[in-house]
């Protein structure tokens, strides 16, 4: 019997609803038993009784966890905690996963034996400028550098928690508000574990009316460098980092100023998170 743990963190979202209803539709792999870790970071359990609530209605095996407050680390931490399955996956409370999702990601991990498995998460656009859908700038996918993929999210993962590359690991609670699952990620491959990636594993996430604007998406691809730039200072070429960051910064802006596509507008902006983390260097705020 294969044994998988579930974990989706929650805060203050009653879309947790849809998400469990979701998972409780999964297509399982034969001999495959699920247990889904609720970790509520508000300060108060304010999502027990909905998901408690959820989980008998949908036949759930489900342990609930109030993991305070308002940091995502603390309740993904919770999470590794409380796991006890030799597989754990996290998925998004804003998120629903297809039918087919753990048959595909179980399959992954079995062909590849990677440490770790990515999966798409593919987000949807109601009500969003058409700019924004032609982008797609809100579904989030690996980033392969030389063949191989350095680092991965948390919103569509499947890891092999009796790893020796997961002894210790945790994600870091000063990046409570961003950030951690990169970091996390990037962890694993330094001790030399394996990121794989396959694209029918799919969940899905609605863009809301508050992150379908352009000031959103500049604010996170922004963080975004700047959790790049956090990764690029463990290396000792700082100064030489910032001037190809701030080179490809201009670049990008003046791509935007030509063209007036978003797309190196955003990127720019990932490029300035990166020049400004770097100049902060490893003990600044």
């Amino acid at each position: 019997m294969n044994s998988i743990d579930i974990a989706v963190c929650t805060y203050r979202r009653e879309h947790i609803v849809g998400t469990l209803r979701s998972v409780a539709q999964l297509e399982l792999p034969a001999d495959t038993a699920i247990r889904i870790i609720v970790a509520d970071n508000d300060d108060t359990p304010s999502a027990r009784e909905r998901v408690e609530r959820a989980a008998k209605e949908l036949n759930l095996n489900l342990t609930y966890l109030h993991a305070p407050a308002h940091n995502i680390s603390i309740a993904r931490n919770a999470c590794l905690d409380a796991a006890t399955a030799p597989l754990l996956a996290f998925i998004d409370d804003d998120e629903l996963v297809a039918p087919g999702w753990l048959r595909a990601m179980f399959k992954a991990m079995n062909n590849s034996n990677a440490d770790v498995i990515l999966g798409p998460v593919r987000a949807l656009y109601p009500n969003c400028p058409e700019w924004m859908k032609h982008g797609d700038f809100h579904s989030t996918m690996p980033v392969w550098i030389n063949g191989n993929i350095v680092t991965g999210y948390a919103g569509n993962v499947l890891m092999k928690r009796t790893s020796p590359v997961f002894n210790n690991l945790r994600f870091r609670a000063d990046l409570g508000q961003g950030g951690e699952d990169t970091v996390f990620f990037s962890s694993v491959v330094k001790s030399g574990g394996t990121i794989a990636f396959t694209p029918e594993a799919i969940v899905t996430e609605a863009v809301p009316p508050e992150r379908a604007t352009l000031g959103w998406l500049i604010k996170r691809r922004f963080r975004f460098g700047q959790i790049h730039g956090l990764l690029l200072l463990e290396q000792p070429s700082r100064f030489q980092n910032i001037g190809k960051a701030s080179v490809k910064a201009f670049y990008c802006f003046a791509c935007f100023l030509v063209t007036a596509r978003y797309f190196w507008l955003l990127r720019g902006a990932m490029h300035a998170g990166v020049v400004t983390r770097l100049m902060r260097g490893k003990h600044g705020n």
